[in-house]
Order: structure tokens, then sequence, then C-alpha cells
């Protein structure tokens, strides 16, 4: 890489919050969902937006160099493939993951990541002086957007998992802390003698009902509510926890994981399904990982582990960790497989 190339990595690394806002910006317009299929100017996609065209178009233009829409010759705008997935009507849509990771609360913690450094704290709570998920609850836009955030998240893992886990070797299996169903309704599409039990709080599991019956699976599957922090629901012989270790601390992870160990038979397995970080930064995963390793910290919800970190989480719980398999790009998650043994507690 020549000193210019390196000069100019930086330049982009520096504007990189200005990519932010520019794209946050045309998430909160509805860009993608005005254009649709279509091709206009910046002056008439800002009539159809009541904006001002010249602004308007600038923004068209940084967006068309950011790589979310492309211009032609004759000066009309048109998404890419990856701005289209901005639009809502899709059902790959990532709308709400992008209007959760760049909403204004979510910037302002990151703000202080000097002093989340510093302190080794969240900054979460200092700025805005309640818990992430407090905001969350109480602000229209982000408690909207974040569950669905999570739903599309999840849409993710229910492509990949189905094929890279040998299901068929069980007669049950809980998803805990399993939000909408989409991950459990596509292990038990894929897996017609299998049954399901899906548990997590009564607002997370609200829209299940819809999710279960679209994938023809709801006469398989048992939907129950609790907190996975007090008790585990019986019943399975595979305990799949996605992306809850992730957002706990090491006692809160215990805590669920010790709930799992009371309730899972002798032959029984359990399944975690989070990133892995490596050792050292060898490129294995992508860089946004370490940056959502980083978001973890910030609003005090969690953190990345590596599998040392796991099998030692997962021992003080009573479960001695037999696997570890990474899944297909783009997930960047891991399969965590583990036996019920002896434990600390």
């Amino acid at each position: 890489m020549t000193e210019a190339k390196h000069k100019q990595r930086l330049f982009e690394l520096a504007f990189g919050h200005m990519a932010t806002q520019t794209v946050a910006t045309a998430v909160r317009l509805g860009v993608a969902d005005t254009l649709g299929d279509g091709e206009r100017t910046g002056t008439e996609l800002a009539a159809a937006l009541d904006t001002d065209a010249a602004a308007t178009t600038q923004l068209c233009s940084a967006l068309a160099a950011l790589g979310i829409l492309t211009q032609a010759v004759s000066g009309e705008f048109r998404l890419t493939e990856v701005g289209a997935l901005l639009r809502t009507d899709r059902a790959d849509s990532l709308h709400s993951f992008t209007r959760t990771f760049t909403d204004p609360a979510v910037q302002g913690a990151w703000r202080e990541l000097d002093t989340a450094v510093r302190t080794g704290s969240a900054t979460f709570n200092t700025v805005f002086g309640k818990s992430f998920f407090e905001y969350v609850a109480g602000d229209p836009e982000l408690s909207t957007h974040f569950p669905a955030a999570l739903r599309q998240s999840a849409l993710q893992t229910a492509e990949a998992l189905p094929h890279h886990y040998d299901f068929a070797a069980f007669d049950t299996v809980a998803d805990i802390g399993g939000g909408s169903g989409a991950v459990l309704a596509a292990i038990l599409a894929a897996h017609p003698g299998l049954r399901g039990i899906l548990y997590d709080t009564v607002a997370a599991v609200d829209t299940s009902e819809a999710t279960l019956t679209a994938a023809g699976v709801a006469d398989r599957c048992t939907v129950m509510s609790g907190d996975i922090g007090t008790e585990i629901p019986a019943g399975a012989d595979l305990y799949l926890i996605k992306n809850v270790v992730h957002y706990a601390d090491d006692d809160r992870a215990v805590t669920v994981l010790g709930n799992i160990r009371r309730v899972i038979p002798p032959h029984g397995r359990l399944l975690i399904v989070d990133p892995v970080m490596p050792n050292t930064v060898d490129g294995s995963l992508p860089d946004t990982m370490y940056l959502s390793d980083l978001h973890m910290r910030l609003i005090g919800a969690g953190q990345g582990r590596t599998k040392a970190e796991f099998e030692s989480l997962c021992a003080r719980a009573g479960f001695p960790v037999t696997e570890f398999a990474l899944l297909p790009a783009p997930m960047a998650f891991s399969l965590i497989e583990a036996l019920p043994g002896d434990s600390d507690h």
C-alpha cells in the first residue's frame, strides 16, 4: 500500500461518522422506499420527500459515493443492491437494524467512548441516566425498531443454522430467549420430526404465533413465557441459546446457563450461538464484530468472549464445552456445543 493509500484510508476512517449520518438521514427520510424500483433526480426526490432540492441532490451524490445509490448519466439516482436492503417492503430488510444503530441515542453513547476506555464503565447510563433497555422501552422509535432489528438479525441465523448442526439427533429443542421464534421456526421446518419449545418474555414472544404459523410448525411448538434469569422450562433434550450470553455479563450468563443445567437431561446438549473472539485480530472475523464488542461495553450489556472465556463460563455453570464451529460468512457467529457435567454451584 502506497503512502497516498495510507492517507486515504485514514481519511475514510476520520470521515466515518459522516458516512454514518448520511446513511442515517437517508433511512429517516425514507429515501429507499421513495425510490423503490424506480429512478429519480435529486430534485424529483426532493419534491416527493418535501426536502430542499439542492441539499437532497448532495445527499444522493454522497449516497452514490458510498454505494447506497448509483447515478445514471442522465443524473437520475436509483438504489443499488446494498441500498435496496433499506427498503421496508423486503423480507430481508435491514431498515430497522440500520435505524437502531444510527439512532441519536446510540451515537450519543459512542461519543463518550474515550470515557469508557479510561474508566472501563458503560457510558449509556451516564449520558442518559438510565440503562439502554430502559431507554429503549420509553422511546417510541427505538421501542419499535430495536425489536425489529433483533428479528432482522435472527433471520440471517434462521437461514444458516438449520443446515449446520445435527438437529435431527434430538426429539425436542428449546430456544431460550428465542424472541419471535424465527430461528426455531426455521429449525423445525427443516426437521419435520423435531418438536420445539419457545421461551422468552411475554413481550418478546408476542408475535411468535404468526411466525410459527407462517412456517407451518405451530402444531409442533409450545410457546412459554418467563424470565430466563429465574427459571427455564424442562422437557427438551437440546437447549439453544442465541445472542443471549453475548448481551450478559459473566454473572448473568452463568445464572442463565445454570438454570438450563438444572433442567437439562443427562443425555442432553447445550448449543450456544454467539460470536467467539479470536485471541488476536487475525482477520477471521469482520471488523464490525470488534465494533460490536465495543458497543456492548458502551451500553453495559455484555461482551465478546474468546474460546477460553466461553469454556470457563460454561464450566462454572456445569457445562464442559465439546466443540466450537464457525458458521459460514456473513454470519460471524459460532456454534458452541456443551454437555451437562459437574457444576461449581
